[in-house]
């Protein structure tokens, strides 16, 4: 396996890298922690002399770009800070192998490219817990993430663990391909004891048009479908349920009624149930 962390020092980064310890991560595999040095103004000219050694072991004006914003200080510090975060992983994963890069540029774009490059199985970010306004103007990395990347991206956030509490994981159903994928990527982990699966499946019953409530054939159909569909949900929420139980998981099934886009988010609610 191999897991692709980004690193910008943050409390949000941080969450994600201690957050890795419930990930169901493997005992071995390659992790490669990342930080990135968004340059917003141009750096200071460089000297006569630095000029000439990068020109020997570089070829064009980019080249010689590169190899000088490589050497900023602004790289040079976020290397140290990914060097610190690579040893922190390492601790609390002692047989992975472990490696730490700076670069500099747009986060997106280099997060997205080095994944791309070194077919990561995983991307790690933190969220910074911005608004909406806040993503529009500042943009989200993670949501950008989500949405580009073609590997699994895992979102942290900052939370409060309590003592001997086991991990818990909701997984969201909707009978499609790709949704199943999800349970093969559950089982595909090594989980600590006791941990705990919540499968979810959400139903939009149908409803008839208020002409239609009043014409008793169609309003019965409507039923019908409702109450058909229902039963559907129920055995494949039933079926990965039971798929998750021979991988010894912990596993309760619940089909809920609602827009799975708006209430999904919600479901932690549902643990008390």
């Amino acid at each position: 396996m191999k897991v692709l962390i980004a690193y910008d020092g943050s409390q949000c980064s941080e969450s994600a890298l201690d957050d890795l310890t419930h990930a169901g991560l493997p005992e071995k595999g390659e992790a490669l922690v990342m930080s990135v040095a968004e340059v917003w103004l141009p750096p200071p000219p460089p000297s006569a002399l630095e000029i000439v050694e990068m020109a020997t072991t570089t070829s064009g004006p980019l080249g010689l770009e590169r190899k000088y914003m490589h050497n900023a200080q602004v790289v040079k510090d976020s290397d140290a800070m990914a060097a610190r975060a690579a040893a922190g992983f390492q601790a609390n994963f002692p047989q992975w192998t472990v490696s730490h890069e700076a670069v500099w540029g747009s986060a997106n774009w280099e997060l997205f490219s080095k994944a791309e490059d070194w077919k990561a199985d995983l991307i790690v970010v933190g969220s910074h817990g911005r608004n909406a306004v806040g993503r529009f103007f500042l943009g989200s990395i993670s949501q950008w993430l989500l949405n580009q990347a073609r590997c699994s991206v895992r979102v942290a956030r900052g939370k409060l663990d309590e003592p001997d509490f086991p991990v818990r994981l909701i997984v969201g159903l909707d009978g499609s391909p790709k949704s199943m994928l999800a349970l093969d990527a559950v089982v595909s982990r090594q989980w600590p004891e006791r941990s705990e699966v919540h499968v979810v499946i959400f139903d939009q019953p149908l409803e008839p048009t208020v002409v239609g409530e009043f014409i008793p054939n169609v309003t019965h159909s409507v039923s019908e479908c409702n109450e058909a569909e229902n039963a559907h949900s129920l055995r494949l929420a039933r079926e990965a349920a039971d798929y998750l139980r021979e991988h010894g998981l912990r596993t309760q099934a619940v089909v809920k009624v609602g827009d799975p886009k708006r209430r999904l988010y919600l479901c932690r609610r549902y643990w008390a149930d």
